[in-house]
């Protein structure tokens, strides 16, 4: 897949502000999808005390699910930890990940933020933004926003809401275990994307997609 790296990375929390600002204004909300046919995962995990970023891509064949391919790339890390700059952290082993397969995914769900951001420019949105392709924001655990409970069965959800704006979805993707929070990326609206979440949701909490790129992050 032919990938562009940024050329210039920001290296302090100002420029990388500056730049989530600059870039949100290219988030689309609404769905540009066409056929899905793949679906991919993707997560980073860290080696050697957080000095080596390891990014994992796991893409699927959608519905059936299955593997069709994977990359992992190993690159220094190159931004601290410091929540709401996540992206800055991650992308840059992610991009070189995807630039590994051979698959241009029709739709990719990330283990992190979309709009459910400060700014609204979560991992999901800016790896949007920067690659062109469909994008959902899938966090095992609240960054911003309140929210009521949602039903105990799956497919229930209620909206994730920030300063009366609603930026995402609590949903339960399996019957009595903790709800997921789900948010547009880019190139795709909500509700298209809780029901995606649930389409590749099986027998587990989190989506397939997520769960192979765990895998594969972790080592």
């Amino acid at each position: 897949m032919k990938i562009a790296q940024p050329i210039d990375w920001p290296e302090n929390v100002a420029e990388a502000r500056a730049l989530q600002e600059q870039l949100r204004t290219q988030v689309i909300t609404e769905n540009q999808l066409g056929a899905i046919d793949t679906v991919a995962g993707v997560d980073v995990g860290f080696e050697e005390k957080g000095d080596i970023t390891r990014a994992a891509v796991a893409v699927l064949h959608f519905p059936p699910l299955d593997l069709a391919e994977q990359a992992i790339a190993r690159q220094p890390t190159r931004f601290p930890y410091i929540p709401g700059y996540l992206s800055f952290r991650e992308i840059p082993a992610l991009l070189a990940a995807l630039a590994k397969i051979t698959t241009t995914p029709d739709l990719i769900l990330c283990d992190g933020q979309g709009l459910a951001h400060p700014r609204r420019f979560g991992i999901a949105c800016h790896l949007g933004v920067l690659t062109g392709l469909a994008t959902i924001g899938v966090a095992k655990s609240r960054l911003i926003g309140t929210h009521d409970e949602p039903g105990a069965r799956k497919g229930s959800w209620t909206p994730l809401m920030d300063k009366g704006e609603v930026i995402g979805a609590v949903l339960r993707t399996r019957d009595k275990v903790s709800p997921l929070y789900i948010s547009v990326g880019h190139r795709v609206d909500l509700q298209t994307a809780i029901d995606y979440v649930l389409h590749c949701t099986t027998r587990y909490r989190l989506p397939e997609t997520t769960r192979q790129a765990h895998r594969l992050a972790s080592g």
